[in-house]
């Protein structure tokens, strides 16, 4: 079983050993478990940001514990995750770890049908470990949800737990038009975040939605603004 430094900065998708690099706190055993450790658990820390219901149990998950409930070598259809919104339990999100293959039409046709319960799916994110051809995102298309990707080695680290990160707060959407209100305001006259922006990926915020983001610390000491997701 592979010895690994939880703590270490992980840094590097491209199979270089440079210091602070997965592959330079892996003693023995499987990198690639390491990886899958680190992207669910970011996925599962993701769920709950995202309003899910994610026990304290997965959040809280070491890498001694996954490597005893998954193996080593982890079966990439046990890493699935399936969890409900606390807002409405009957919407599910899942999420499906693929293979290291470029993925196809093919591909994503098994992938749907393999989906149980379809009609309770919210959201479907997949979690890349190689590329996507058109075919086969094109064929996303067609799924009736929203469908998310994620490449592995974006979901290493969680971006959103970074020391220096602002403080962000999904606005609902009375309290949206309640700042509008307020400052004579439309959508376009924010500033802006864009969708593929990696803090509007991470929420699934689209477009429309408003952000309250307040900046702590520093020479400015508290300062609150608002972006609008285009």
């Amino acid at each position: 079983m592979a010895t690994v430094n939880e703590n270490a900065v992980v840094s590097g998708c491209d199979g270089g050993r440079r210091p602070g690099c997965i592959t330079s706190h892996v003693v023995e055993g499987s990198m690639e478990s390491y990886r899958f450790y680190l992207s669910r658990r970011t996925a599962m820390e993701m769920l709950s940001d995202r309003g899910c219901d994610v026990s304290d149990s997965d959040l809280s998950l070491s890498l001694t514990e996954f490597h005893s409930q998954f193996g080593p070598n982890p079966d990439l259809q046990q890493l699935s995750i399936c969890v409900s919104l606390r807002s409405t339990p009957s919407k599910k999100i899942v999420v499906i770890f693929c293979g290291t293959e470029e993925i196809r039409k093919q591909t994503m046709c098994g992938i749907y049908a393999g989906l149980p319960n379809k009609a309770n799916i919210h959201r479907l994110i997949l979690v890349l470990q190689s590329k996507m051809n058109s075919y086969a995102r094109k064929e996303l298309e067609k799924y009736p949800f929203k469908v998310e990707t994620f490449h592995i080695c974006d979901l290493l680290v969680n971006i959103t737990k970074h020391a220096l990160k602002p403080k962000l707060e999904i606005l609902t959407a009375e309290e949206k038009n309640k700042l509008l209100r307020k400052y004579k305001l439309e959508d376009k006259q924010l500033p802006q975040m864009l969708e593929t922006d990696g803090i509007a990926r991470y929420y699934g915020l689209e477009k429309g939605k408003v952000v309250k983001v307040t900046y702590r610390g520093g020479v400015i000491g508290s300062l609150k603004t608002y972006r609008c997701v285009v």
